[in-house]
Protein backbone atom coordinates (compact mmCIF):
# COMPACT_ATOMS: atom_id res chain seq x y z
CA UNK A 1 0.00 0.00 0.00
CA UNK A 2 1.47 3.48 -0.95
CA UNK A 3 0.31 6.86 -0.85
CA UNK A 4 -2.63 7.88 -3.22
CA UNK A 5 -5.05 5.05 -1.38
CA UNK A 6 -7.75 5.90 0.47
CA UNK A 7 -8.84 5.82 3.88
CA UNK A 8 -12.67 5.02 4.65
CA UNK A 9 -13.75 6.78 7.52
CA UNK A 10 -17.47 5.70 8.99
CA UNK A 11 -18.93 8.75 10.85
CA UNK A 12 -22.47 8.02 10.08
CA UNK A 13 -23.64 7.37 13.71
CA UNK A 14 -25.88 9.61 16.02
CA UNK A 15 -23.53 9.84 18.75
CA UNK A 16 -26.45 9.01 21.33
CA UNK A 17 -23.80 8.04 24.35
CA UNK A 18 -22.72 11.40 24.07
CA UNK A 19 -25.79 12.96 24.52
CA UNK A 20 -27.15 15.98 24.62
CA UNK A 21 -23.52 17.41 24.22
CA UNK A 22 -24.07 15.61 20.32
CA UNK A 23 -27.43 16.43 19.91
CA UNK A 24 -26.19 19.44 17.13
CA UNK A 25 -22.31 18.66 17.36
CA UNK A 26 -21.22 15.54 15.71
CA UNK A 27 -20.00 12.87 18.24
CA UNK A 28 -16.15 13.27 15.81
CA UNK A 29 -15.87 16.46 16.15
CA UNK A 30 -15.77 16.67 20.39
CA UNK A 31 -11.85 18.00 21.41
CA UNK A 32 -9.05 15.61 22.48
CA UNK A 33 -7.29 18.54 23.73
CA UNK A 34 -6.55 21.08 21.03
CA UNK A 35 -8.04 18.62 18.10
CA UNK A 36 -11.66 16.91 17.13
CA UNK A 37 -11.37 12.96 17.59
CA UNK A 38 -12.06 12.95 13.55
CA UNK A 39 -8.51 15.66 12.73
CA UNK A 40 -6.78 13.17 15.17
CA UNK A 41 -7.58 10.09 12.51
CA UNK A 42 -7.13 12.00 9.36
CA UNK A 43 -3.68 13.15 11.06
CA UNK A 44 -3.13 9.19 11.93
CA UNK A 45 -3.90 8.21 8.56
CA UNK A 46 -1.59 10.66 6.24
CA UNK A 47 1.45 9.54 8.63
CA UNK A 48 0.52 6.36 7.04
CA UNK A 49 0.53 7.20 3.77
CA UNK A 50 -2.80 7.94 3.07
CA UNK A 51 -3.87 10.54 1.12
CA UNK A 52 -7.96 10.61 0.40
CA UNK A 53 -10.07 10.13 3.19
CA UNK A 54 -13.57 8.84 2.45
CA UNK A 55 -15.58 10.19 4.54
CA UNK A 56 -19.33 8.51 5.35
CA UNK A 57 -21.42 10.71 6.49
CA UNK A 58 -25.35 10.71 7.34
CA UNK A 59 -27.82 13.72 6.58
CA UNK A 60 -27.01 16.37 9.16
CA UNK A 61 -23.24 15.11 9.91
CA UNK A 62 -22.02 18.39 7.10
CA UNK A 63 -20.02 20.09 10.18
CA UNK A 64 -17.52 17.39 9.56
CA UNK A 65 -16.72 18.22 6.22
CA UNK A 66 -17.03 22.42 7.11
CA UNK A 67 -14.03 21.37 9.61
CA UNK A 68 -11.95 20.55 7.04
CA UNK A 69 -12.78 23.53 4.34
CA UNK A 70 -11.72 26.92 4.09
CA UNK A 71 -13.36 29.49 6.84
CA UNK A 72 -12.19 32.91 4.58
CA UNK A 73 -14.24 34.91 7.28
CA UNK A 74 -12.35 33.50 10.82
CA UNK A 75 -8.53 33.49 8.91
CA UNK A 76 -9.21 36.92 7.79
CA UNK A 77 -10.51 37.63 11.53
CA UNK A 78 -7.43 36.08 12.93
CA UNK A 79 -5.17 37.81 10.67
CA UNK A 80 -6.32 41.19 11.25
CA UNK A 81 -5.77 40.57 14.95
CA UNK A 82 -2.65 39.34 14.98
CA UNK A 83 -3.98 35.42 16.34
CA UNK A 84 -1.02 33.61 14.32
CA UNK A 85 -0.87 30.43 15.92
CA UNK A 86 -4.75 30.14 15.91
CA UNK A 87 -4.65 30.70 12.51
CA UNK A 88 -2.06 28.55 11.63
CA UNK A 89 -4.14 25.31 13.36
CA UNK A 90 -6.73 26.67 10.37
CA UNK A 91 -5.25 26.83 7.61
CA UNK A 92 -3.37 23.00 8.30
CA UNK A 93 -6.96 21.21 9.10
CA UNK A 94 -7.64 22.06 5.75
CA UNK A 95 -4.37 21.01 3.97
CA UNK A 96 -4.43 17.53 5.68
CA UNK A 97 -5.33 15.41 2.50
CA UNK A 98 -8.32 14.97 0.19
CA UNK A 99 -11.32 14.62 1.22
CA UNK A 100 -14.26 12.97 -0.78
CA UNK A 101 -17.83 12.45 1.05
CA UNK A 102 -20.50 9.96 0.71
CA UNK A 103 -23.87 9.30 2.41
CA UNK A 104 -24.91 6.46 4.31
CA UNK A 105 -28.67 6.61 3.67
CA UNK A 106 -30.24 4.22 6.22
CA UNK A 107 -28.09 3.38 9.89
CA UNK A 108 -27.69 -0.39 8.21
CA UNK A 109 -24.43 -1.07 10.39
CA UNK A 110 -21.08 -0.50 10.42
CA UNK A 111 -19.89 -2.87 7.44
CA UNK A 112 -22.93 -1.22 5.35
CA UNK A 113 -20.89 2.27 6.10
CA UNK A 114 -17.40 1.09 5.00
CA UNK A 115 -19.19 0.05 2.14
CA UNK A 116 -20.82 3.28 1.06
CA UNK A 117 -17.03 4.24 0.05
CA UNK A 118 -17.00 2.10 -2.52
CA UNK A 119 -17.75 4.46 -5.64
CA UNK A 120 -14.44 5.94 -4.36
CA UNK A 121 -12.31 3.33 -3.58
CA UNK A 122 -13.19 0.53 -5.87
CA UNK A 123 -11.09 -2.45 -6.20
CA UNK A 124 -7.76 -0.61 -4.52
CA UNK A 125 -6.81 -1.53 -1.72
CA UNK A 126 -7.53 0.55 1.92
CA UNK A 127 -7.18 1.25 5.55
CA UNK A 128 -10.53 1.85 7.25
CA UNK A 129 -10.22 3.96 9.90
CA UNK A 130 -12.65 4.02 13.32
CA UNK A 131 -12.78 7.84 14.52
CA UNK A 132 -13.64 5.77 18.00
CA UNK A 133 -9.91 4.72 18.24
CA UNK A 134 -7.36 6.78 19.12
CA UNK A 135 -4.30 5.99 18.01
CA UNK A 136 -1.54 6.20 20.81
CA UNK A 137 1.96 5.02 20.28
CA UNK A 138 5.33 5.48 19.21
CA UNK A 139 4.62 4.77 15.29
CA UNK A 140 0.56 4.92 14.58
CA UNK A 141 -1.23 2.14 14.32
CA UNK A 142 -2.02 2.55 10.93
CA UNK A 143 1.14 2.95 9.95
CA UNK A 144 2.05 -0.08 11.14
CA UNK A 145 -0.66 -1.73 9.90
CA UNK A 146 0.04 -0.39 6.10
CA UNK A 147 3.54 -1.88 7.06
CA UNK A 148 2.56 -5.50 7.40
CA UNK A 149 0.21 -5.20 4.29
CA UNK A 150 3.54 -4.34 1.89
CA UNK A 151 5.11 -7.61 4.10
CA UNK A 152 2.21 -9.97 3.43
CA UNK A 153 0.50 -8.78 0.70
CA UNK A 154 -3.01 -9.97 2.17
CA UNK A 155 -5.98 -7.80 4.17
CA UNK A 156 -3.98 -7.22 7.90
CA UNK A 157 -6.47 -6.95 10.72
CA UNK A 158 -5.40 -4.84 13.93
CA UNK A 159 -4.69 -7.25 16.80
CA UNK A 160 -4.24 -6.58 20.45
CA UNK A 161 -3.46 -8.92 23.36
CA UNK A 162 -6.03 -8.66 26.35
CA UNK A 163 -6.47 -10.89 29.73
CA UNK A 164 -8.43 -13.42 29.13
CA UNK A 165 -11.26 -12.29 31.80
CA UNK A 166 -11.72 -9.62 29.42
CA UNK A 167 -11.83 -11.45 25.51
CA UNK A 168 -15.66 -11.18 25.48
CA UNK A 169 -15.80 -7.66 25.17
CA UNK A 170 -14.00 -7.99 21.90
CA UNK A 171 -13.56 -10.89 19.43
CA UNK A 172 -10.97 -13.57 19.61
CA UNK A 173 -8.95 -14.97 16.30
CA UNK A 174 -8.07 -18.02 15.77
CA UNK A 175 -4.20 -18.35 14.18
CA UNK A 176 -2.33 -21.10 12.15
CA UNK A 177 1.16 -19.45 12.61
CA UNK A 178 2.89 -16.61 13.82
CA UNK A 179 5.99 -13.95 12.55
CA UNK A 180 6.82 -11.97 15.62
CA UNK A 181 3.52 -9.75 15.71
CA UNK A 182 2.25 -10.89 12.69
CA UNK A 183 -0.27 -13.67 12.70
CA UNK A 184 -1.97 -16.02 10.08
CA UNK A 185 -5.53 -15.33 11.03
CA UNK A 186 -8.20 -18.68 10.20
CA UNK A 187 -11.13 -17.67 12.13
CA UNK A 188 -13.03 -15.10 14.74
CA UNK A 189 -15.06 -15.61 17.46
CA UNK A 190 -17.55 -12.70 18.43
CA UNK A 191 -17.06 -11.87 22.17
CA UNK A 192 -16.67 -15.46 23.18
CA UNK A 193 -16.88 -16.37 27.40
CA UNK A 194 -13.40 -16.80 28.56
CA UNK A 195 -13.11 -20.56 28.21
CA UNK A 196 -14.07 -20.67 24.63
CA UNK A 197 -12.03 -18.09 23.47
CA UNK A 198 -9.88 -19.80 21.21
CA UNK A 199 -6.43 -17.02 21.72
CA UNK A 200 -6.14 -14.02 23.80
CA UNK A 201 -5.36 -11.82 20.60
CA UNK A 202 -8.72 -9.59 19.72
CA UNK A 203 -9.97 -7.58 17.18
CA UNK A 204 -10.66 -4.41 18.53
CA UNK A 205 -13.42 -3.43 16.01
CA UNK A 206 -15.32 -5.82 17.11
CA UNK A 207 -15.95 -3.88 20.37
CA UNK A 208 -17.58 -1.41 18.00
CA UNK A 209 -20.40 -3.89 16.33
CA UNK A 210 -23.46 -5.50 17.07
CA UNK A 211 -25.24 -8.58 15.89
CA UNK A 212 -26.72 -8.43 12.27
CA UNK A 213 -30.03 -7.64 12.49
CA UNK A 214 -33.35 -6.47 9.79
CA UNK A 215 -30.35 -6.58 6.62
CA UNK A 216 -28.10 -5.07 8.58
CA UNK A 217 -24.07 -5.29 7.88
CA UNK A 218 -21.47 -5.79 10.27
CA UNK A 219 -17.73 -5.05 9.74
CA UNK A 220 -17.74 -8.95 11.34
CA UNK A 221 -19.49 -9.92 7.81
CA UNK A 222 -16.83 -8.64 5.53
CA UNK A 223 -14.15 -10.33 7.92
CA UNK A 224 -16.11 -13.11 7.74
CA UNK A 225 -16.14 -12.98 4.05
CA UNK A 226 -12.54 -12.48 3.98
CA UNK A 227 -11.30 -15.25 5.72
CA UNK A 228 -12.94 -17.71 3.47
CA UNK A 229 -11.64 -16.46 0.07
CA UNK A 230 -8.01 -16.06 1.13
CA UNK A 231 -5.24 -15.68 3.45
CA UNK A 232 -5.57 -13.13 6.37
CA UNK A 233 -3.48 -11.77 8.89
CA UNK A 234 -3.49 -9.54 11.76
CA UNK A 235 -0.90 -7.58 13.56
CA UNK A 236 -0.15 -7.29 16.62
CA UNK A 237 0.35 -3.62 17.02
CA UNK A 238 2.79 -1.67 19.37
CA UNK A 239 1.15 1.19 21.67
CA UNK A 240 -2.53 1.97 22.66
CA UNK A 241 -5.81 2.34 20.78
CA UNK A 242 -7.94 4.92 23.12
CA UNK A 243 -11.67 4.55 22.80
CA UNK A 244 -12.91 7.73 22.54
CA UNK A 245 -16.74 6.49 21.85
CA UNK A 246 -17.45 6.68 25.24
CA UNK A 247 -18.32 9.55 27.77
CA UNK A 248 -15.83 7.38 30.03
CA UNK A 249 -13.39 6.33 27.43
CA UNK A 250 -12.68 10.45 26.03
CA UNK A 251 -12.01 11.42 29.90
CA UNK A 252 -9.31 8.47 29.90
CA UNK A 253 -8.81 9.68 26.72
CA UNK A 254 -7.68 13.25 27.94
CA UNK A 255 -5.56 12.41 31.03
CA UNK A 256 -3.79 9.70 28.88
CA UNK A 257 -2.77 12.57 26.17
CA UNK A 258 -2.89 15.71 28.07
CA UNK A 259 0.35 14.82 30.37
CA UNK A 260 3.27 14.99 27.66
CA UNK A 261 1.56 18.26 25.84
CA UNK A 262 3.48 21.20 26.08
CA UNK A 263 0.33 23.42 26.98
CA UNK A 264 -2.18 21.15 28.59
CA UNK A 265 0.59 19.24 30.42
CA UNK A 266 1.43 21.89 33.29
CA UNK A 267 -2.06 22.45 33.21
CA UNK A 268 -3.58 19.60 34.01
CA UNK A 269 -0.55 18.65 37.25
CA UNK A 270 -1.51 22.51 38.27
CA UNK A 271 -5.16 21.45 38.50
CA UNK A 272 -4.31 17.74 39.97
CA UNK A 273 -1.99 19.48 42.41
CA UNK A 274 -4.83 22.20 43.64
CA UNK A 275 -7.43 19.85 44.35
CA UNK A 276 -5.77 17.24 46.51
CA UNK A 277 -4.39 19.74 48.22
CA UNK A 278 -8.46 21.27 48.55
CA UNK A 279 -9.21 17.58 49.14
CA UNK A 280 -11.94 17.78 46.26
CA UNK A 281 -9.94 14.62 44.97
CA UNK A 282 -10.60 11.59 47.16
Amino acid sequence: MSSGHNAPIPAAGLGTRFLPATKALPEELLPVLDRPVLQWGVEEAVAAGLDTMVVVLSRGKELLAAHFDSAPELERTLESRGKLVGLEAVRRSQRLARFAYVYQPEPLGLGHAVLQARPVVGDRAFACLLPDDLSWAERPILAQLVDAHREVGTPVLALMRVPRERISRYGSVAVAESRGRLHRVTAMVEKPAPEDAPSELAINALEHTRPGAGGEIQLTDGIAAVLESGPVWGLEFEGELLDVGTPEGWLQALLRTAPSHPTFGPALREALERGLHQGALP
